[in-house]
Formats: C-alpha cells, sequence, structure tokens
C-alpha cells in the first residue's frame, strides 16, 4: 500500500485519547482522515455519528480501528471488512469466540487484515520474559491484576453489563500475558466469580489453571483503591520470574528490575502497519477462550449492588 494508511477512528473515549491518538500521532504510516463517535469528535478530523456514517462520508479511508466496548463491536467491525477495510480490534477484541471466528473467516474472504490486539503483550518486560523462560522448568505462576473500576472506568457503566467483561476487561490483560511467556496451552481447571446484585458481569474472580505440570492460579478484583496490582509471578527451576507494572517492569533472580518506557500502543500500530503491508492477518483468541471457560464453568456468587 502506498503512502500513508488512511484510517478512521472509531469510539473516542478514554483508552483512544490516552493510547490510540498518541500512537498514531506519532506514526508517519498512517494519518488519521476520521472518527466516528455519537458523544465526540476532535478538532480538524472529519467527525460522524457511527461506523456506517463514517464508511459511507469517508470513501479515502484505508482501515479502521475500533476502540468501541467488545459488545457491539461485531457488527462495527463487519461493516468495516464489507468496505474493504482492514481492521484493528482493542481488547477484548469482541464479546464472543464466534464472533471473531465469524470475522476472521469475513476478512479472509475479502482479502483485509484482521488484528486482534492484546496491548499488554507489548509491554517492555514481556518478550525478555518468554525469552528467559524458553528453557526453564515452570513450576507455578500466580496472577495478581487488582485495580480500581472507579478510577479506570468512571460512570462506565456497560462494563458491569452483559458482554461488558466485568473484572476480566483488565484480568484478560494478565491472561494475554500469560499466554505468550507460557510453552505449554493455558487450560481452565476451575473458577469462581462475585457478581454485584442487579449486574451481569463480575467484579472479582478467581481462576485456577495449569500450563503443562504448571499450576497457574489468578485473582482479579476491581475494588482495590490505593496503590494498584498488576503482577505476574513464575516459580521455575532457576528461581522466580516477576513481572510488575503490568509487564512493563521485568525482576530475574539475581538481578536488578528492568524498566523501559511504555510503547505499548505504538508496538501495536507498528504492528497493524507491517501485517497491512504483508496482506496478513493476526487473531488470537487464547484470552479470551480462557474468559469463556471462566464464565462457562465458574461458579457464581451474588454480591453486594455496586454504583460508580
Amino acid at each position: 500500500m502506498a503512502g500513508a494508511i488512511r484510517l478512521g477512528l472509531v469510539g473516542i473515549g478514554k483508552i483512544a485519547r490516552d493510547q490510540h491518538l498518541p500512537a498514531l500521532a506519532a506514526d508517519d504510516r498512517f494519518v488519521l482522515s476520521a472518527t466516528a463517535s455519537r458523544n465526540a469528535q476532535l478538532d480538524q478530523v472529519a467527525a460522524y455519528p457511527d461506523i456506517d456514517a463514517m464508511i459511507a462520508g469517508a470513501p479515502e479511508l484505508q482501515a479502521v480501528s475500533l476502540c468501541t466496548p467488545p459488545d457491539g463491536r461485531y457488527a462495527q467491525a463487519a461493516s468495516a471488512i464489507a468496505a474493504g477495510l482492514h481492521v484493528m480490534l482493542e481488547k477484548p477484541p469482541a464479546a464472543t469466540l464466534s464472533e471473531i471466528a465469524a470475522l476472521e473467516a469475513q476478512a479472509r474472504a475479502k482479502g483485509v487484515t484482521l488484528f486482534t490486539s492484546w496491548h499488554s503483550r507489548e509491554a517492555a518486560g514481556v518478550a525478555p520474559a518468554r525469552d528467559w523462560l524458553a528453557d526453564k522448568r515452570i513450576d507455578a505462576v500466580r496472577l495478581h491484576w487488582r485495580e480500581d473500576i472507579r478510577r479506570w472506568h468512571p460512570g462506565q457503566e456497560w462494563i458491569l453489563g452483559p458482554g461488558g467483561f466485568g473484572v476480566f476487561d483488565p484480568g484478560i490483560n494478565a491472561l494475554s500475558i500469560v499466554t505468550k511467556i507460557l510453552r505449554e496451552p493455558l487450560l481452565l481447571q476451575s473458577a469462581w466469580m462475585e457478581v454485584p446484585e442487579g449486574r451481569a458481569s463480575p467484579l472479582k474472580a478467581e481462576l485456577a489453571m495449569r500450563s503443562g505440570d504448571a499450576a497457574v492460579t489468578a485473582d482479579f478484583d476491581f475494588l482495590q483503591t490505593g496503590p494498584q496490582t498488576w503482577d505476574i509471578e513464575v516459580d521455575t527451576d532457576k528461581g522466580m520470574l516477576k513481572l510488575s507494572m503490568g509487564g512493563s517492569v521485568l525482576e530475574l533472580p539475581g538481578e536488578a528490575p528492568q524498566k523501559a518506557p511504555d510503547r505499548e500502543y505504538a508496538r501495536l500500530y507498528d504492528r497493524f502497519a507491517q501485517l497491512v503491508a504483508a496482506g496478513d492477518s493476526d487473531v488470537d483468541v487464547r484470552p479470551l477462550q480462557i474468559v469463556a471457560d471462566a464464565f462457562l464453568l465458574g461458579e457464581r456468587r451474588v454480591g453486594e449492588a455496586f454504583s460508580f
């Protein structure tokens, strides 16, 4: 594809403003040509109320990046693919596995790129952690992902509704990392989740899994105030590896912590540009599979009512 990729951004909320817009502004392989949002717009960028209006009104578009909630994203992505546009999906990529399977088939038939992005995999410590673990015996893995829903999703009622994922919205970031760094498949054994009265998605969850011979546990909490916790600990025959701050800090046995600047979304858009140029797709649903299994097999407990 000659020249910069003319891209439309769908959904102008917190994640778009905090991450997508700065990453796009810094990458000369993209030009932001249009936006679609019911409630927001950007100065000097063509704005439309929804993706169908954007596709109709901006025929120069070549790609879209979807930053909307996962419930309802299938229809948006299908419209873009049908129009011959390359598609990048925020995480979680869709509300169900069947939706992603259908989108992958549609993209293949249309000859366009579909990219299920997992931003936490691009944290600075993840690739070095995977490389260090490659020849180690893994004995146990612990995921501790605890954050404050009111801080990161203020007033976003959708996140606790059907298809909103609840605490699995951040928790799936931890699952995206471990499915990247562990050699053996990650399999769910049991789970429980606490769903507030009158809501559809959980605020807390605990998962018991296995990866080969290693036990893998996860505790996800959406009600942690004060310092936030995004840690992964891996016990090996050569000591414990720890990823903290969402994967941006790597601690190896006997070494000082390794830190690097946040470039998660810059790396995602670099990957998207490479896929478009090569005519390829990257569709990885392993983190979503674990969440789907937890909803299928997990014990549900009713918790206290919750309000933002």
